[in-house]
């Protein structure tokens, strides 16, 4: 599980984004804070994974918490969650390390892409912990967080909670799926399962392999692409 700290100065704020959170599959929020101090002391007491942090606090800035953290060696990522939407902000937030940012107000489904491409970051760090990675592996790592930060169209006749589904099944099985064991799997039909498993291969998000039965006719088998 990721653990998760949720920093906004208004309470209300603070639970409906704890509470968007606590919907995607993998994260959970340990704690809330609604000032820099409250977070600090929080950070401190029960480490978490991720941040996600409000710019406008009422003691200081998100930014100048930020930078507390790195001088204290509080390894935790950040992600932006605020009103502030000036280039300079910005910039300041990429500088000082934040992964993503994301502008209020937001929907669930915003949230939901970015916590997705942060896993899949995860992920991927993860898989390369105790080896040096190629420039292929590092590029796929990086596109993690750009493809959450701009998610591409989907096609026509495609939903998003579909092809979440379909991701989701795969990544519950942890080995490559053929259409009919995604379809068992999510109770979509065969050819619903097929459709959103060849466009998920095309966008390089799943990767296809052949399997050899008895028969002797290969079966598609879809699995995560490297890095997802």
């Amino acid at each position: 599980m990721i653990d998760v700290l949720v920093v906004d100065d208004d309470f209300r704020v603070a639970e409906v984004h704890a509470a968007y959170v606590a919907k995607v599959p993998g994260f959970r929020v340990t704690g809330r804070a609604h000032s820099a101090a409250e977070a600090l002391a929080s950070l401190e007491r029960s480490p978490v994974d991720l941040v996600l942090l409000d710019h406008h606090l009422p003691d200081e800035t998100g930014l100048a918490l930020v930078r507390r953290l790195r001088e204290g060696g509080i390894g935790c990522d950040v992600m932006m969650v605020t009103a502030a939407r000036d280039v300079t902000t910005v910039h300041a937030a990429m500088q000082h390390g934040a992964l993503q940012y994301l502008v209020k107000p937001f929907t669930f489904a915003g949230l939901r892409e970015k916590l997705t491409g942060y896993a899949e970051l995860r992920h991927a760090l993860a898989g390369a912990a105790t080896r040096e990675a190629g420039q292929d592996e590092v590029d796929r790592m990086f596109a993690a967080l750009r493809s959450a930060a701009a998610p591409a169209a989907l096609p026509k006749g495609h939903s998003a909670p579909t092809t979440d589904l379909v991701l989701g099944a795969l990544r519950g099985a942890g080995q490559s799926l053929s259409a009919q064991e995604v379809a068992d799997a999510t109770g979509l039909s065969r050819s619903t399962a097929q459709r959103y498993l060849k466009q998920l291969a095309r966008d390089g998000r799943l990767r296809l392999s052949l399997r050899y039965g008895d028969t002797g006719r290969p079966e598609h088998q879809y699995g995560l692409a490297a890095g997802r």
